[in-house]
């Protein structure tokens, strides 16, 4: 499970810049998940060796004090709740204010690791007036200063002490997650799986949490499928789903190797569904799209073809991917999901021996060699696959500098015609012979 730090505190206190400060200087993949999580934003991160996810809980509540007291509150709730480490921001400016006060009563109650963060500490004399969040009873505080960056460092040698230990694990089995919006399918698709009533289905969305791993072994497929199950009680239901969303849809992401992304076909592919694609492509993970409910969609024989193009489309230059249109309540090719995620699998753990790739690449290289530049041509000697948990290849000449992104993706559509990468995103590099 992946370590997630979490950003609490009113608005405009700086939770904003800190987070753009933990996760743009270590050059991490920031993503704005636009129209989903309302300017939230996910990012990743790493401290002497340690990586983490950060998220970022402020940006979106608007109106009364009511209002933002209530939104925050449940924001804290789910941080509690899903988070490894909360860093509970406060304004020293401002000094202690009653929704201060209300978000520390609920984090004394919390189990989870909390840290005080005063901000905007700039000099000494405000040091000094730092001192007054003792009284929330949180204990040590953490004076640092978003802006300048001072502190930042004292802050995060204690946070990644509580980090969990996320050993590598030998990957003997596939790990395949099913993802997507809400009440698209996601529980009705591993019931249908497994033959049982695994999953609580209800058409509320957001009533589904805590991630398991389930042992699949039927038909001659094998893997661990990754979902969530469990029930809230009717009273929780009240928590910003979308908020949730993100940080259940992080710590899936980060233990699969597999995504099965759902969409809804009655709904067609949204922007939430094309964030959830691009953090797993950037993720570097095997991607499968699932078009559920198919059965209640009004066709002609271009249906599938427009709708498949129409996906298409939309994920470009990604195109490369499995699309398999089901449905899950009649069980229609539900087990044409699971071969695709096989293959897709397979795909993504694929080894090309050196020999081979230099017999195929070296002669499309010399046939369609890279654009020459300011009268330099560039020479590809050799080819290697990298390790790594997802396909990389070295290309090595003797100007990598003079390599642009079109002939890199020129390479990849080469790549994926010779070898069948289907499903997995590829990483192309050039480099000095």
């Amino acid at each position: 499970m992946s370590n997630i730090i979490a950003i609490v505190g009113r608005p405009n206190v700086g939770k904003s810049t800190f987070f753009n400060r933990l996760v743009e200087k270590r050059k991490a993949i920031v993503d704005d998940f636009s129209g989903v999580t309302r300017d939230r934003h996910y990012g990743t991160g790493e401290w002497i060796g340690k990586h983490f996810s950060v998220v970022d809980t402020g940006g979106y509540v608007h109106g009364s004090d009511d209002i933002y007291e209530s939104a925050i509150r449940e924001q804290v709730l789910i941080a509690i709740d899903e988070a490894t480490v909360i860093l509970f921001m406060v304004d020293v400016t401002t000094g202690v204010t009653d929704l201060d006060d209300e978000i520390a009563s609920l984090l004394r109650r919390s189990k989870k690791p909390v840290f005080m963060v005063v901000n905007k500490v700039d000099n000494t004399n405000l040091h000094i007036e730092a001192t007054a969040f003792y009284s929330l009873g949180l204990g040590d505080l953490y004076p640092i200063s978003s802006m300048t960056g001072s502190g930042t460092g004292e802050l995060l040698d204690e946070v990644v002490k509580h980090f969990d230990d996320l050993p590598e694990e030998e990957n003997t089995l596939g790990k395949y997650a099913i993802v997507g919006r809400p009440n698209v399918g996601k529980s009705s698709l591993t019931n249908a799986l497994l033959g049982e009533t695994r999953n609580i289905v209800t058409s509320n969305a957001g009533t589904t949490r805590d991630s398991i791993s389930i042992h699949y072994n039927q038909f001659g497929h094998e893997f661990l499928l990754i979902d969530t199950a469990g029930l809230r009680k009717k009273g929780k239901v009240t928590e910003d789903i979308e908020f949730y969303s993100v940080m259940r849809t992080i710590k899936t992401l980060e233990e699969a190797d597999v995504i099965l992304l759902m969409l809804d076909a009655t709904e067609g592919i949204e922007s939430q569904d094309i964030n959830i694609f691009r953090l797993a492509e950037k993720n570097r993970k095997g991607v499968v799209i699932i078009v559920n409910k198919w059965d209640l969609v009004e066709k002609t024989h271009k249906s599938s073809k427009e709708f498949e193009d129409r996906i298409r489309e939309k994920i470009a230059p990604f195109t490369d991917v499995p699309i398999i249109f089901t449905s899950v309540t009649e069980k229609q090719r539900i087990m044409k999901v699971v071969e695709a995620a096989g293959k897709v699998y397979i795909n993504k753990t694929k080894k090309i021996s050196t020999s081979k790739l230099n017999d195929i690449m070296l002669p499309i290289i010399q046939n369609f060699p890279p654009p020459a530049t300011k009268g330099k041509y560039i020479k590809t000697k050799y080819a290697t696959q990298i390790n790594g948990r997802s396909p990389m290849f070295a290309f090595f000449c003797n100007l990598p500098q003079y390599v642009k992104e079109p002939y890199k993706r020129f390479i990849e559509n080469k790549l994926r015609e010779n070898f069948d990468f289907e499903g997995v995103p590829l990483e192309i590099y050039f480099r000095q012979k």
